[in-house]
């Protein structure tokens, strides 16, 4: 069993994964020595300066450098770790993003709305356009505030109560929040992005397997913060694009009576 399902994270079913299980277990091992060296240290310390071995106190500190040379040896292997791990891992995720744009441009999009304490998944439709959206426009019927005038809005449609993901494909989902702070985290997927008020953050990964989850909020909300989850399924491409087209087929009937 790895660190990471150790934790309680679970099998991973992202193709980028495995590197952020990697990254983790590697923090685990590091943080596991540093607590094993500086418990050692301690009790020594404990042991050595003792009031009982030392009853008169000496003020003449420390008279070589070899717990500086231990401070900057520490140092050196925290930077090794950020430079040599950390950095090129986020650097790698960032250049990944232009390479699922350019090269697939039919990759899945889906703009995930949190508010307290819910989920809303916005689908482009079939013309694979987001129709334009404004907070004022915002309504009983109109929870994503689609203005009924812009075209492209009229073949996308919402769902609140599950994700849907092909499997196998680049998914990219574009979160934000109507309210406060929120985090989008699916925990097999290994990711989980901010959302904020007034801005569209996108994250992607690759799912592996076919599968069925939650998602969270993993940031702390309000009251009601724990409550606040989802579901998400992972399913075949032909049956999401099935399911993709038939909803937005619904959709651009409805507006077109």
């Amino acid at each position: 069993m790895s660190i990471p399902e150790a934790l309680g994270l679970g099998e991973n079913y992202s193709l980028h994964g495995g590197n952020v299980d990697q990254l983790n277990s590697v923090i685990h091992w590091l943080m596991l020595v540093l607590f094993v060296g500086w418990t050692t240290y301690f009790l020594i310390a404990l042991y050595k300066f003792s009031a009982k071995r030392h009853p008169k106190a000496s003020y003449s500190g420390v008279k070589n450098h070899v717990s500086t040379h231990l401070e900057i040896g520490v140092v050196i292997v925290e930077a090794v770790f950020l430079l040599g791990f950390a950095f090129p891992l986020w650097a790698e995720r960032t250049d990944t993003f232009e390479r699922v744009v350019g090269d697939d441009a039919d990759a899945p999009r889906v703009r995930v709305v949190g508010q307290q304490y819910a989920w809303t998944y916005h689908y482009p439709g079939n013309d694979g356009v987001f129709g334009r959206t404004d907070s004022a426009l915002i309504t009983g019927s109109n929870s994503l505030g689609i203005d009924p005038l812009d075209t492209n809005g009229d073949d996308d449609f919402i769902s609140t109560s599950i994700l849907r993901l092909p499997v196998g494909r680049d998914s990219i989902l574009q979160v934000t929040s109507k309210d406060v702070i929120h985090n989008f985290a699916i925990v097999p997927m290994r990711i989980q992005q901010d959302c904020i008020p007034g801005k569209e953050i996108p994250m992607w990964f690759r799912p592996t397997r076919e599968m069925e989850t939650y998602v969270v909020c993993a940031q702390l909300c309000g009251e009601a913060h724990a409550n606040m989850k989802g579901s998400m399924e992972v399913i075949s491409a032909s049956e999401y694009y099935k399911w993709a087209t038939s909803r937005s087929d619904e959709e651009l009937a409805k507006k077109q009576k």
